[in-house]
């Protein structure tokens, strides 16, 4: 192999340390030319374990759906070229709706690499007969939970859309019941699908539970974190709300003004993916979705990254080195 090194006139030429070679006792000039030629030490393919959770989404307007977690990815032992910047992209939040002609806004994908994980499905919202089909939950890395409608209640949306195995989420809850009694269904986690509506908790006109999501303990290499909770399900005034799923889900709500014993709609929870809660009754709003976040970890006996973009906070614990994204970037090895 040839290699011009800065400021020569001549071609020098070497030959790339094997794996083997690697690993033993390396000379001063052999570990500068591996450095240069991008190759850490132990290694020529390096891998790293990765989670990528998409951004939660925003529950619906009106008796709503909540919205559905973001999509979890989440492997080991995935390779990585040095030299080149690798792409890291985290999902925002989507918007809770506020009208009843519109059903919250899915969450924005989160990427690393080629890895993709899918934004959260909007929920779905109550809209008295006109626009139909709004008031289903939308699909996506996880579904958003459908409303509750006098004719016809909607429908939960897919999770894990578009498919790509491992699943990155489950299907959120449909919506039920008739006028008062009409609740929305859950947004789905990363976990366990969103609870049905109206029927939840053994009670008429109650919200769906929002689905849980799943935890990881890549953070800070020990402690267990959970991702991607499913927003609960919007109700009428006075009744119960569906509970926001763990991992970051919001709660639903039950009437547009927080009067004495109604709630109005939760945020899901930024860095964790969380699904907005859906809005209550009189047009209630649908909380806003959680950002989501990237994630990535490698053995300590490896160097630092050459450079990194979009300021990721980045720590040396349990035998790993960690870096975690809140915002879009890039990494060099």
């Amino acid at each position: 192999m040839s290699r011009r090194w800065p400021g020569s006139k001549v071609s020098s030429t070497y030959t790339s340390p094997t794996a083997a070679a690697a690993v033993g006792i390396w000379t001063t000039n052999t570990q500068a030319q591996s450095k240069f030629g991008g190759i850490w030490p132990g290694s020529p393919t390096p891998t790293v374990d990765y989670l990528v959770v998409a951004g939660g989404a925003g529950g619906g307007c009106n008796h709503a759906g909540g919205g559905a977690g973001g999509g979890m990815r989440t492997a080991t032992s995935f390779s990585v070229t040095g030299g080149s910047p690798i792409t890291v992209t985290v999902g925002g939040g989507g918007a809770g709706s506020g009208a009843k002609s519109a059903q919250g806004a899915s969450g924005g994908n989160s990427v690393f690499s080629s890895i993709t994980a899918n934004g959260g499905g909007g929920g779905g919202c109550r809209h008295d007969g006109a626009f139909t089909g709004k008031q289903n939950g939308v699909a996506g890395g996880a579904g958003g939970g459908g409303a509750g409608e006098d004719s016809p209640s909607g429908t939960g949306g897919a999770g894990n859309t578009p498919s790509a195995p491992p699943s990155q989420g489950a299907s959120g809850g449909s919506g039920a019941g008739t006028g008062v009694l009409s609740a929305g269904g859950g947004g789905g986690g990363g976990g366990s699908s969103g609870q049905t509506g109206a029927t939840a908790n053994g009670s008429l006109g109650s919200g769906g539970a929002g689905g849980n999501g799943t935890t990881s303990v890549y953070a800070d290499g020990s402690t267990s974190v959970t991702y991607g909770g499913g927003g609960g399900g919007g109700t009428y005034a006075g009744r119960t709300v569906g509970p926001g799923g763990t991992g970051g889900g919001g709660a639903g709500g039950s009437d547009i003004t927080a009067t004495p014993g109604n709630v109005v709609a939760t945020a899901g929870t930024n860095q964790l993916g969380g699904g907005g809660g859906g809005g209550g009754a009189n047009a209630g709003v649908g909380g806003n979705g959680g950002d989501g976040v990237v994630i990535i970890r490698y053995s300590d006996s490896y160097p630092t990254a050459a450079s990194t973009t979009g300021s990721p906070t980045v720590t040396t614990t349990g035998g790993y080195r960690i870096y975690k994204w809140t915002s879009s970037g890039s990494i060099t090895f």
